[in-house]
């Protein structure tokens, strides 16, 4: 698509800093630096790390990226830079980058909500993919389900009402003493168990109430591993299993909330677990409907969904001033009724 504007993506909202050039679906040039070395000592993500880490890669990114491509700032048509929901810290980085940027171009700013990015990247990949389409968003700090009605029109079905699914996994490979990165860490683990090998809860799975709910489970696996510190595989199988059993759950409750759907879809961090798709393909073949899941790299973060956001929004005329704000928090479905408990990943 020669004729499609040239998009600039940023993506700085946890701990990896991304630049991507994007044409059309063609990501020309793109760049993604990890920080999982500078925070692994510590079991998770440090904040003030993780935002002097992106002062200090970001630019060099940027260059590359556009060197790569073989063009200037002033080739580019659109800059696209998420502005939340994130740490706070990370996140002003790459927003004021991004309106430095536009500034200093003339080009048109475009401030995208990170779970916008993960929501809209499976129309990267599949053309065909067409509104609406049920998303089940599953990351560090969220697990949702939301009608996917079209770009900036989002329905939330269900959000958690304390951890996020992929917070779970973080913490039971904490517990299990797995490593860092604790989702893909546990995810190995539970290939050498049997799912079957304890018995664990699956909170608010077959009741009335919409949502989420993962503490109880992270507890049950905690006293179950304080009980059997030998049986870590077996422990990791049978957690990934009763995760899986909780997401089938909610997403075939929030099915029948929305029964325009032609297309069920997962995106997020998470969503690059095999044994939580294979599920989730399962589920949608059986109610005939397409399944969707974006390849690995582009269910965690990047910069090339935050550019195919930005162009998205272009598209449809939705572009920012230079005074949009960071936030670190940042619901899609703004209208939705609030969920029981604190902590709510909204």
């Amino acid at each position: 698509m020669t004729d499609a504007p040239l998009i600039l993506g940023i993506e700085s909202s946890c701990d990896e800093t991304a630049a991507a050039l994007l044409r059309g679906r063609t990501i020309v040039a793109q760049r993604i630096a990890s920080q999982d070395d500078a925070h692994r000592i510590y079991g998770g993500v440090v904040p003030e790390i993780a935002a002097r880490a992106h002062v200090e890669a970001l630019a060099p990114m940027i260059e590359a990226v556009l060197a790569e491509a073989g063009v200037g700032l002033a080739e580019v048509d659109a800059i696209a830079a998420t502005a939340g929901p994130g740490l706070i810290g990370g996140v002003m980085v790459g927003l004021v980058t991004g309106k430095a940027l536009a500034l200093a171009a003339d080009k048109p700013l475009v401030a995208v909500n990170h779970l916008e990015g993960h929501a809209l990247s499976p129309r990267l990949v599949d053309p065909d993919l067409e509104f609406p389409y049920l998303l089940l968003l599953v990351s560090g700090g969220h697990c949702q389900l939301l009608e996917v009605q079209g770009v900036g029109r989002y329905r939330r079905l269900a959000t958690t009402i304390d951890d996020a699914v992929g917070e779970a996994f973080d913490k039971v490979a904490k517990i299990m003493g797995l490593g860092f990165p604790g989702g893909p860490a546990v995810e190995r683990c539970a290939k050498d168990g049997n799912p079957k090998a304890f018995k664990l809860p699956r909170p608010l799975s077959g009741t009335d109430e919409p949502h989420f709910s993962f503490a109880g489970l992270k507890t049950a696996v905690l006293r179950t591993f304080q009980a059997n510190p030998h049986a870590a595989a077996d422990i990791a199988a049978s957690f990934q299993a009763a995760v899986i059993d909780c997401l089938t759950d909610r997403t075939l409750k929030a099915l029948a909330a929305a029964p325009d759907v032609t297309a069920l879809v997962v995106a997020g961090g998470v969503a690059s677990n095999a044994a939580i798709r294979a599920a989730l393909t399962g589920l949608a073949d059986a109610r005939a409907l397409k399944f969707v899941a974006p390849p690995g790299w582009l269910c965690t973060d990047n910069a090339a969904m935050i550019a195919w956001a930005g162009a998205e929004r272009l598209a449809a005329g939705l572009t920012d001033g230079l005074d949009a704000p960071a936030r670190p928090r940042w619901p899609l479905d703004p209208e939705a009724a609030p969920a029981r408990g604190a902590g709510v990943k909204a």
